[in-house]
């Protein structure tokens, strides 16, 4: 009896042990996971841009029709205009910088 219990504890020592070692490697993973972010990074910059842009155009025409058309709402449309630009671009360059 005494033998059975020294070989199941050798045996579950053993078992235990080779968990261990195949748990390994935990900084590869992470060190392969900053490069997958950082790498989608540069695109999602370029898309943000893209995105500002976009809405730039858009907002600028809307604030265009409304100058024309003598609405008095004209400078509240242009400084939201105006704040969603500059939040789009400053976003993206602290997020750049935060993060890379």
């Amino acid at each position: 009896m005494k033998s059975l219990s020294k070989s199941l504890l050798s045996a579950a020592f053993l078992c235990i042990s080779s968990l261990a070692l195949a748990q390994g490697n935990g900084v590869g993973g992470i060190n392969e996971a900053t490069r997958m972010v950082t790498s989608y990074f540069d695109p999602a910059t370029k898309l943000i841009y893209a995105i500002g842009a976009v809405v730039g155009l858009i907002g600028g025409v809307k604030v265009y029709n409304k100058f024309s058309s003598g609405d008095p709402d004209t400078s509240k449309t242009a400084a939201s205009w105006f704040g969603a630009c500059i939040f789009l671009i400053v976003a993206a360059t602290i997020l750049r910088s935060f993060f890379l």
